[in-house]
C-alpha cells in the first residue's frame, strides 16, 4: 500500500503504513502532493453563444463547416440589413420572401476576414487559458485544507528568499584542519545507509547532511569527533522532522559504540549553539517536491530524481549549487535519462524559475556521478536505489548525451 503525501513519496513494495508514518508532523506536510494524478477539470470561461431569433432560425446557414462565431453572425445580420431592409410592410406582403434574394459577391471577402478576426481571436483564448494552466498545478488539491494551495506560493516565496540562509561556503573545508572532503563523503555515505535502516523520512536525511555542513563551517572539528558529529546531526534532524525519534542509545549501537551518550548530548548543544537553535532552513527536498509536482511526475521519475539528488549529497563539489537549482537539475536529469532526449517543459521552467541552459551545468555532473555510482567504495546510495522498495532505478541508463550537449 502505497502512501500519498507530500513528505514522502510512493515506494515499491512498501507495506501498510504505521502509525509512526501516518503521523501528521507539521503544516507542509499535505503541500504538493504527488505529482502524476489528473488535476481536476476546470471550468474555462467560453464566448456567449448567439442567442437565436426568430430570423436567425429560418434563415439557413451559407457555408456548412463554418463555425457560426459571434462575430460572424453579427457581420452576416448587418450585411443583411444593408442588401435587405426589412419593414413591417414589407413582411406584411405576401409572396416576398427577403431571404429568397442573393447575397452580393463581396460578402464572402468579409465572411473570410470575419472568420480570420475570429481565428486570432479562439488563439488568443487558447493562451490565456495555457498561461493559467501553467500556474494552476494545485487544482487538484484545492479540496484539501492541509495543502493550503491558498498559501502555497507565498510559501515558495519564502522558501527562495531564505535558500541562501541553508547554504555554505563552497570552500568551507580549507578552514578545517584535521578533516578533508574525502572524509565528510564517507560519512555521509555512511548516514545514508543509517537513514535506510532507521526508514527515516526523506527529508530528515536533507537536512542532517545541511546541518552538518552549517556546523562544520564554523567549527573546526578534529578526525575522531566527524563521525560524533554526523550522528548527532542525525539526531536533531529526527526531532525537528520525525514523528518517531530513534532514542540516543540506538545511535550509541549503530556506531559501534565508538561515543557514549553522554559524548552525543554533550555534541547536541555544541552543534545548537553554533546553529543558534536556527533548523527551519528549505533543503533541496522541499523544492524537489514542488518541481516533481510541475513535471508532472509518475513513480519512477520522482525515485530516479531522488537517486540524482542523493548522490550530490556525498559530492564536496556541489556544494555551490542552491538547493533549489539542484532539485531542479535533478528532476531535469532524472527526465532525460528516462526518456532519453533532451526535455524540460514551459511548465517546469516557470516553477522552478530556471532554464535549460542554467541547469545543464549541474546536470552534467549528475550524469557522471550516476557513471560511477556503481564503482568505487562509496555505492550507499546505488546499493539503496538498486532494492525493489526504490524500484530498482539504478537500472536505468545515464543521460550520456547530455554531457556532449
Amino acid at each position: 500500500m502505497e502512501r500519498a503525501g507530500e513528505n514522502r513519496r510512493p515506494v515499491v513494495g512498501k507495506p501498510v503504513p504505521s502509525v509512526r508514518e501516518m503521523g501528521n508532523r507539521r503544516p507542509l506536510k499535505e503541500l504538493n502532493n504527488l505529482a502524476g494524478a489528473h488535476p481536476y477539470p476546470r471550468a474555462i470561461a467560453k464566448k456567449p453563444m448567439l442567442e437565436k431569433s426568430g430570423r436567425d432560425e429560418k434563415k439557413p446557414a451559407l457555408v456548412s463547416h463554418r463555425p457560426m462565431t459571434r462575430k460572424l453572425a453579427l457581420l452576416l445580420e448587418n450585411k443583411e440589413q444593408l442588401v435587405h431592409p426589412a419593414t413591417a410592410a414589407d413582411a406584411a406582403k405576401p409572396g416576398v420572401d427577403p431571404q429568397d434574394e442573393p447575397i452580393p459577391d463581396d460578402t464572402d471577402e468579409e465572411i473570410e476576414s470575419a472568420e480570420d478576426d475570429t481565428d486570432m481571436d479562439e488563439e488568443e483564448q487558447e493562451d490565456i487559458v495555457d498561461d493559467v494552466s501553467l500556474m494552476d498545478i494545485d487544482s487538484v488539491d484545492s479540496g484539501n485544507p492541509l495543502a493550503a494551495t491558498e498559501y502555497v506560493e507565498e510559501i515558495y516565496r519564502f522558501y527562495r528568499e531564505n535558500e541562501k540562509m541553508s547554504c555554505v561556503r563552497p570552500d568551507y573545508m580549507s578552514s578545517q584542519e584535521d578533516i578533508n572532503e574525502k572524509m565528510r563523503a564517507i560519512l555521509i555515505d555512511w548516514l545514508i545507509e543509517v537513514h535506510y535502516k532507521f526508514e527515516l523520512m526523506d527529508e530528515t536525511l536533507f537536512l542532517t547532511v545541511n546541518i552538518i555542513d552549517r556546523y562544520l563551517e564554523k567549527q573546526v572539528v578534529p578526525r575522531k569527533k566527524l563521525q560524533l558529529v554526523g550522528v548527532t546531526a542525525m539526531l536533531l534532524a529526527c526531532k525537528y522532522e520525525e514523528v518517531s525519534v530513534p532514542v540516543v542509545e540506538d545511535l550509541v549501537l549503530i556506531s559501534d559504540r565508538a561515543y557514549t551518550k553522554g559524548q552525543i548530548l554533550e555534541m547536541e548543544k555544541s552543534v545548537l549553539n553554533a546553529l543558534e537553535y536556527n533548523m527551519s532552513v528549505p533543503t533541496p527536498y522541499v523544492f524537489m517536491r514542488r518541481f516533481l509536482k510541475a513535471a508532472d511526475s509518475d513513480k519512477q521519475l520522482q525515485l530516479v530524481s531522488f537517486f540524482m539528488l542523493e548522490l550530490c549529497l556525498v559530492e564536496y563539489q556541489m556544494l555551490k549549487y542552491c538547493p533549489s537549482l539542484l532539485a531542479a537539475a535533478a528532476v531535469y536529469t532524472a527526465q532525460c535519462a528516462i526518456n532519453r532526449c533532451w526535455q524540460w517543459t514551459k511548465i517546469c521552467e516557470t516553477h522552478s524559475r530556471y532554464t535549460r541552459d542554467q541547469l545543464i551545468e549541474c546536470s552534467k555532473m549528475m550524469v557522471q556521478f550516476h557513471q560511477k555510482a556503481a564503482g568505487g567504495k562509496l555505492t550507499g546510495v546505488h546499493r539503496k536505489y538498486s532494492t525493489f522498495k526504490f524500484g530498482c532505478v539504478t537500472k536505468v541508463e545515464p543521460a550520456h548525451f547530455l554531457l556532449g550537449g
